[in-house]
């Protein structure tokens, strides 16, 4: 693409007042020309995410737009036409984007059925489902800066969309240019005519009844308060409704986070899993005192939380740790109240603590262990669901702070999570011991695994070429050891390959995936990929010592060494 006559194209076509001035703005700067408009934004699996502003590498109404009839096209080609979801968050753009699609679904003959206001992830997911849906399109761009919006694509099953359909949506997008071709219909003319219908509130109803099944323990009393934080997301509705439910009714919410506010002035990473989008939660709860801390991202499917030490200072815990906890409660429960279902299901992703694999077989349940993204683990739940078994599955979890139970919702579902997170609290404090302390035992009988993550950014134009030459050069010259270790085993899970030691290679059955996974003999793992939403590296870094301090020492110095090894 001819990033400097695509430009001008711009300036000629753009009909927006406010990208047609961010246009002019750029006059001249060919960084930043060639920057906005060197590709058209990427489509995958995950949808498109990218910054706000005008180029075709940005998020603006013209790429919603293109993107929107390509999805028109293809669910006319392939299904006749039919009908899609349609739910956003408080990010900026983000009404006006989703009205957008939705018209434009409309106009294709599409029926779209979209929410009222601002609702999260696994609404959507289960709203997909619930109204029977060919596709649903939730606008979001998750924890990402609060510059940046998205257009995440979902199946018929609420999960979201398959590597297949995500490319032949692709190719129906390719066909379009962003200022002619798509379809326009008038917002308010397509809810008069009955081709956009608002999502009525028994949807929501019903996902929240549907919740209630997924409860261990529904009938202890409740004993804790809680302080939690939307962080100006689309969290702060149903969780609210959700824990007062449950009986969860001493909740003090981050008065500054509370409402949704795009700009997320107090924290513009809203990324429950930073030190910076806990720091005024936290503060509050130096003050309120709660036994528990929650914190749900601006769409709602990732979940942070903290629990006060005997000191009264409160301890964050990572993903891995929460997920831990949750896992055990959840096994642990439905053990002792004889609900477990036989043969049940867990899944992680492959980077998540393999810890939850020893707390799995500790109750006879099975682990499954997929490929990041949580389309994986919905996945998962489809094939049970298609074998009659969908209630085998318990409990999905990912690294990078995402839950799910039930089978109703087929991606991270951050209600659902501040649920559980409550309800264990309530569990513990009725049995004299904490969150915390469960934890540290929980450590004391499985050992001491320690995980860090690393992402180490790749910005501008040529980031994506830069990642791929760094696992391109650890394919060519393979690790042999790393911070004086042996690499005993090596998955390239894009190759299909695991090698031994030896050198004898056989294949690995999971979807190809630009993914390197070391296992030294000292049972630590060294994994490395490039993000599939992020122009970032990531380094998951998993050691198991006999001593929590043992542990992070081995993981500083894996992590070291392994960029050494890789050049970052």
């Amino acid at each position: 693409m001819d990033a400097f006559a695509e430009y001008r194209r711009w300036i000629e076509n753009v009909k927006d007042a406010e990208l047609k001035d961010d246009l002019i703005s750029i006059d001249g700067n060919e960084e930043e020309i060639r920057s906005r408009f060197f590709r058209h934004l990427s489509f995958g699996t995950a949808g498109m995410r990218g910054i706000l502003a005008a180029g075709t590498d940005r998020m603006n109404i013209y790429s919603v737009g293109r993107a929107t009839q390509g999805l028109a096209d293809y669910l006319n080609e392939e299904f006749g036409g039919g009908s899609v979801a349609v739910s956003y968050d408080s990010r900026i753009k983000s009404e006006e984007f989703a009205r957008e699609t939705a018209a434009i679904l409309a106009a294709n003959g599409i029926k779209a059925y979209i929410y009222s206001r601002l609702m999260p992830v696994p609404m959507l997911s289960f709203a997909v489902r619930e109204l029977k849906c060919q596709a649903g399109v939730m606008i979001t761009a998750s924890h990402n800066p609060s510059q940046y919006n998205g257009y995440k694509v979902y199946g018929s099953d609420g999960c979201q969309m398959t590597d297949t359909a995500a490319d032949a949506v692709l190719g129906r997008i390719e066909r379009h240019d962003y200022f002619s071709g798509i379809r326009q219909a008038d917002f308010e003319e397509a809810v008069s005519g009955g081709l956009v219908e608002y999502i009525s509130d028994d949807v929501c109803e019903s996902y929240y009844k549907a919740l209630m099944t997924t409860r261990v323990n529904p009938d202890l009393p409740n004993g804790i308060s809680v302080v939690y934080t939307p962080l100006n997301g689309a969290g702060n509705e149903p969780v609210r409704i959700v824990l007062g439910m449950c009986g969860f009714d001493r909740i003090t919410v981050v008065p500054e986070q509370e409402n949704p506010d795009g700009n997320f002035p107090t924290c513009p990473y809203p990324n429950p899993e930073t030190e910076e989008a806990r720091k005024l939660g936290l503060e509050l709860c130096e003050k309120v005192k709660p036994d528990v801390f929650i914190a749900t991202d601006p769409d709602a499917d990732r979940v942070g939380v903290a629990f006060p030490e005997k000191d009264g200072t409160f301890r964050s815990l990572t993903g891995n740790e929460a997920g831990i906890l949750m896992l055990d409660y959840v096994l642990r429960g439905a053990t002792e109240n004889g609900t477990l279902p036989d043969r049940a299901v867990a899944v992680r992703s492959i980077v998540s603590s393999s810890m939850a694999d020893e707390i799995a077989a500790n109750y006879g349940a099975e682990m499954r262990v997929v490929l990041t993204g949580f389309k994986y683990i919905g996945e998962q739940i489809l094939l049970l669901e298609q074998a009659g078994e969908s209630d085998r599955f318990v409990f999905g979890f990912e690294e990078s702070c995402g839950y799910l139970g039930g089978s109703f919702v087929r991606d991270k579902d951050g209600v659902y999570a501040s649920m559980i997170l409550c309800e264990l609290t309530n569990y513990y404090k009725s049995r004299n011991t904490t969150p915390l302390e469960v934890l540290d035992s929980l450590y004391d009988k499985y050992g001491y695994y320690r995980h860090k993550v690393a992402n180490i950014a790749f910005p501008g134009a040529d980031g994506t070429e830069k990642m791929q030459a760094v696992t391109g050069h650890l394919r060519e010259e393979p690790l042999r050891e790393i911070a004086g270790f042996r690499v005993v085993e090596t998955d390239d899970i894009l190759k299909h390959e695991h090698t031994a030691e030896d050198g004898t290679v056989t294949p690995i059955d999971l979807p190809a995936s630009d993914v390197l996974v070391y296992t030294l003999e000292n049972g630590a793992k060294v994994i490395v990929r490039p993000s599939g939403t992020e122009p970032k590296m990531k380094l998951y870094i998993s050691a198991k010592e006999d001593s929590a301090e043992k542990s992070d020492l081995l993981a500083e110095e894996l992590e070291r060494a392994t960029r050494e090894a890789a050049g970052l």
